[in-house]
């Protein structure tokens, strides 16, 4: 069975066509923004699948919050994206394309794809975070995704670790991704220099002697690993898998491990917490790996 694997986010669209195993072939990439005349993004995800032939089913990874039993977005904040909330990705796919169609949230997919192909391979119960524009979560627990009450659990980046604090997107005060999301370790850098515009910046080997700079690092570590601590404490798991451009930069999922274990109770200390090794298919494997687990 041939199934097209999608993953859709704010920045770019990736698709690839996988199999049974998650050997993924024929992988592009697309800009999200609109093109030509096309006037929504499932104009652009239709024109994207159009150019693919050969598939039997449709597995779909895409930010927002997602009800995956009927394959709509059920909220999406993000501006790269516009009128995206209540789109019902299942029932038009399947209409344009005469194939089967499944529709997770992004994190889930790539905590599927973590667990079953790359660094969750060997635990039962794990969280996953990726860090980026904000913070999303994923919990799986006894092999199998938690989604809790309406299949929209594990919105880790809304908790609360500064009361009354910094003014999230979500209109919260103090949110977890308002401290220790990528772009508010950038945000923080800019203050010093606006030429640190992105993590591959901020940690360039020429600025590893820019104290200020290193500061910044050293404190958004601290705001990342104080909500891992509090999510180990509540949640007890295996291993924490982390994910996210910004995590790939040497010895940093190492640094914020350490300080994860100065941070938490002795009695968590065997937790893991690791890189997450699928790197930017790990979406599309979960999407694949969704279809195949249901039908």
């Amino acid at each position: 069975m041939n199934i097209l694997a999608l993953d859709i986010g704010g920045t770019s669209i990736k698709a690839g066509v996988s199999d049974e195993r998650g050997n993924l072939k024929d992988f592009n990439e697309y800009p999200t923004q609109l093109s030509g005349n096309q006037k929504n993004i499932v104009e652009k995800i239709k024109a994207i699948i159009a150019d693919y032939h050969g598939f039997d089913a449709i597995g779909i990874s895409t930010a927002g919050q997602v009800n995956s039993e009927e394959g709509y977005i059920i909220y999406y904040a993000n501006d790269n994206i516009p009128n995206y909330t209540g789109t019902s990705l299942k029932d038009i796919l399947e209409e344009q394309f005469n194939v089967p169609v499944e529709v997770e949230n992004d994190v889930n997919a790539a905590a599927l794809g973590e667990k079953y192909f790359g660094a969750g391979k060997k635990y039962e119960n794990f969280l996953c975070l990726t860090f980026g524009t904000g913070i999303g979560g994923a919990i799986v627990l006894g092999s199998q995704l938690y989604k809790g009450h309406r299949g929209i659990a594990a919105e880790f980046g809304h908790m609360i670790t500064h009361p009354n604090g910094r003014k999230c997107p979500c209109g919260r005060l103090g949110c977890y991704e308002t401290y220790a999301s990528t772009t508010a370790l950038v945000s923080k850098a800019k203050e010093i220099n606006t030429d640190f515009m992105n993590g591959k910046v901020i940690f360039a080997e020429e600025n590893k002697i820019h104290f200020e700079l290193q500061k910044v690092i050293q404190e958004w570590i601290f705001e990342v690993s104080l909500g891992l601590t509090s999510l180990i404490h509540i949640f007890n798991p295996s291993a924490i898998i982390i994910g996210g451009g910004v995590m790939e930069q040497e010895d940093l999922v190492h640094m914020v491990s350490l300080k994860v274990k100065e941070l938490i109770m002795e009695s968590f200390s065997d937790v893991v917490i690791t890189k997450a090794s699928l790197g930017n298919k790990a979406g599309m494997l979960g999407a694949a790996l969704l279809h195949l687990q249901k039908h």
